[in-house]
Formats: structure tokens, C-alpha cells, sequence
């Protein structure tokens, strides 16, 4: 038999033993002991070009499964990314969706395009949120989405900071003060939660991810002001990176998550949090080494953050402007894969999700 045959074979009856062992365990388990460990692999520009070859080959890579693994749904697609949610599923792996309200190029660093909070909230985009959560409700298990995320920077287009900035909404003393940027963010999500929620996609698991560190970093733009409230989320998340470009300063992991992560866990005693991103880019200055970085990250994940029950690391490159390239690539460099493998070997890295009826 053809030997690629023979793969989307064996793919497509591991996806219906998939199907049947979720239906029969369909509640995705948060451990007691460990963390799930997960990775989003280069998927290209619009971070959905998932493959079962690229999967397969960072599992070889890091000598690891992946318990997670995370892609982008970007709006403008239209469409509910079944076969890549199966895929993924079939390999044994949750799904972690990116689910972003933004239109093609898909720039950065530009303002609200026809996606924006307020046309989600005017009820002009209620028909795909109604398709999408309908095709997601068919899933027979449970799977993360990650819903217009790091929303206190200023890159993206959902950005509080392009929604309204400045005084409070209200002057009352007795009430306390909300900003119309995060406010308007925390009425378009609980619109999309309910509106979902009402096609009967009670599988997902609502991702709350800010940035760590809030940019700029000042009192209306903080986390806590867009958190939509516990009934809307089930895990907090962060985006954690140390340097990406040249002109940045290398951070320690430990400065970059210690104080987030306690801002986190004040928004909840409970939630399960996770890094739905971490990484760090090669750099080839003295005193900057990656590899030593993804070490100290790996040493202080497993024995300081005892409600982080999840990491997924950003496995990409790409071409930056002015031709420089950020390399976060897991396998930038030997030191980088070699503490990756090193790090990611300890059992508290859970390589398989478990499920429970």
C-alpha cells in the first residue's frame, strides 16, 4: 500500500477512536499534579496551516508529545476550523484556538478594521458567531479558545486602547471606576460567550490571555479591568515572551511572570492558569543566551507557580522589517533544543491530556 495511504488511513481511524474515547470522557481533566505541556508550531501568516508532519516533527524534536496544541481562527476566514480541530484531536492533543475578530493582512499595529468590538456588539457579525459556535458544538470534547487575546497592548486591533481611553465612566465614589477601552472589550466578550454558549457550544473552555505586562502600563489599562468575570471564563492565561527583537532588553523569566502571575491569581482564587505563550528569541550577544533562559524558565515553572497547570510554547521565525530575523524557534540553536528537551523530560510536563465523564 501507498505509504501516504497508509498515514491518512491510520489518521482517519485514530480520529474516530478519538471521537469515540471523547465521547465517553468528553470533560478534559486539570491535574492535580503537573502541567500540561503544549506548543503552537509555525503554522504560517495566518497561524492555521496545521499539519500532522509539523506536529510529529517537534514531537521528534523535543523527544515529547504534546498535550496541547495551539493554531490561530482568524475572522476573516468565515468558517469554523473543523478539519484542524479533528486533526489535532486524532494526534491526541487538545486544541487551543486563537480565535481572533481581525481581518486580512492580519498587520499589526493598526486600529479597529470591519471586526471591530463595536460592529461584534452591534450585532453585525452575529451570523458567524452563530456558524462557527454551532460547527464547535460538534465537537465531542472539550477544547480551549483563547477569545481576541493580549488585549491590554496596542498591537492589536481589538486593543482597549483603541476603544477609548482616560477618566472613568463614572464620577460615583461609591462605584468603582471602569474605562470605556476595557469596557467595551468585556461587552464584546460576554456578547460572543453568550451568543456561542446559545448555539450549544458548552465544550469550550473560555481562555482569558493578557499580556503579562500591560502596554503602557497604567492603572486603566491593567488586566484586571478587562476580566469579563468568572461565570465567562474557565482558565486564565498570559502570554509570556523575553526578548523578540535587537533593540529589546533580555529579561530573566522569572521578572516576566512572578508579578503577572500574581495580578492573575487575584482575579479568581481557582481558575487554572496557563502560559498560552512563552518563548524567547536567538540572540547572539554575550550574556544573552536562550538556551539558559528556556532552563531557568523550565526550573521556575515546575516549583514556584503551583496554579500553572499549562504551557505552550511559540515555536516560530519570521522576518522583521528592517531584515532581521526573531528566531523562537525551539530548535534556534543547540543550547535551545538540547534545554528544551532537558526541561520539557521532567514528568511534572504532562506529554497526554486526561479526560474524565
Amino acid at each position: 500500500m501507498n505509504v501516504f495511504l497508509l498515514r491518512i488511513l491510520i489518521l482517519v481511524c485514530c480520529f474516530h477512536l478519538s471521537l469515540a474515547s471523547a465521547t465517553e470522557a468528553s470533560r478534559l481533566m486539570v491535574p492535580k499534579q503537573g502541567a500540561y505541556t503544549g506548543a503552537y508550531i509555525d503554522f504560517g501568516d495566518g497561524e492555521d496551516g496545521v499539519t500532522l508532519e509539523a506536529i510529529e516533527k517537534f514531537q521528534d524534536l523535543t523527544a515529547k508529545p504534546l498535550a496541547i496544541v495551539a493554531f490561530g481562527s482568524f475572522w476573516a476566514r468565515q468558517a469554523f476550523p473543523t478539519e484542524k480541530v479533528g486533526l489535532i484531536r486524532a494526534y491526541g492533543a487538545v486544541p487551543l484556538i486563537f480565535w481572533s475578530p481581525w481581518d486580512a493582512p492580519f498587520d499589526q499595529n493598526h486600529g479597529p478594521d470591519q471586526y471591530s468590538l463595536n460592529e461584534i456588539l452591534a450585532g453585525k457579525w452575529d451570523a458567524y458567531i452563530d456558524r462557527w459556535a454551532a460547527d464547535a458544538a460538534k465537537v465531542p470534547s472539550q477544547f480551549f479558545v483563547s477569545f481576541a487575546c493580549e488585549m491590554n497592548g496596542t498591537w492589536f486591533p481589538w486593543s482597549g486602547w483603541f476603544y477609548g481611553k482616560g477618566p472613568p465612566v463614572t464620577g460615583d465614589p461609591k462605584i468603582p471606576a471602569t474605562w470605556p477601552g476595557p469596557e467595551t472589550y468585556k461587552k464584546a466578550w460576554r456578547y460572543v460567550v453568550d451568543r456561542a454558549r446559545a448555539q450549544g457550544a458548552t465544550n469550550i473552555l473560555w481562555v482569558f490571555q493578557p499580556n503579562n505586562y500591560s502596554y503602557p502600563l497604567i492603572p486603566w489599562n491593567l488586566a484586571a479591568a478587562y476580566y469579563p468575570g468568572p461565570e465567562y471564563v474557565d482558565w486564565l492565561a498570559l502570554s509570556v515572551y523575553g526578548k523578540q527583537y535587537a533593540k529589546e532588553d533580555w529579561c530573566p523569566f522569572r521578572l516576566l511572570l512572578e508579578w503577572p502571575y500574581e495580578e492573575l491569581c487575584r482575579l479568581d482564587p481557582q481558575k487554572p492558569v496557563m502560559l498560552a505563550e512563552w518563548g524567547v528569541a536567538e540572540s547572539h550577544l554575550p550574556g544573552e543566551e536562550k538556551g539558559a533562559w528556556i532552563t531557568s524558565a523550565f526550573l521556575e515553572m515546575t516549583s514556584r507557580y503551583p496554579r500553572l497547570k499549562a504551557a505552550v510554547f511559540w515555536h516560530e521565525r519570521w522576518e522583521n522589517e528592517d531584515g532581521s530575523y526573531s528566531n523562537l524557534r525551539v530548535n534556534s540553536s543547540k543550547a535551545s533544543l538540547q534545554a528544551y528537551r532537558e526541561g520539557v523530560a521532567n514528568p511534572f510536563w504532562l506529554g497526554r491530556p486526561a479526560w474524565t465523564p
